[in-house]
């Protein structure tokens, strides 16, 4: 949990999340000309965000596409909400 929480805590890695609609893949060339990043920059966050399982990913040819793993965000921010609420 803490993983997530720490990619999370960046503000370029959660611009980059906002990128994704609902079941899209990216790659880091589509990601890079959307953002103010560089393409290297881009690939790091990518790399701390699927180390972290927020994002999977899939080679495909030359390109390797990213997701958001939204079944395990689910499961982990589900955690967090159940916590907070048996506390109050």
């Amino acid at each position: 949990m803490s993983k997530v929480f720490t990619a999370l805590g960046d503000e370029h890695r959660q611009r980059i999340l906002l990128l994704f609609d609902r079941g899209e893949r990216l790659n880091v060339g589509q990601i890079a000309e959307v953002s103010t990043l560089a393409r290297s920059t881009v690939s790091h966050h990518l790399k701390i965000l699927r180390e972290s399982s927020v994002l999977l990913s899939e080679k495909q040819g030359k390109e390797v596409y990213f997701w958001i793993n939204r079944d395990f965000l689910d499961e982990v921010l589900g955690a967090v909400h159940d916590y907070i609420r048996a506390e109050t």
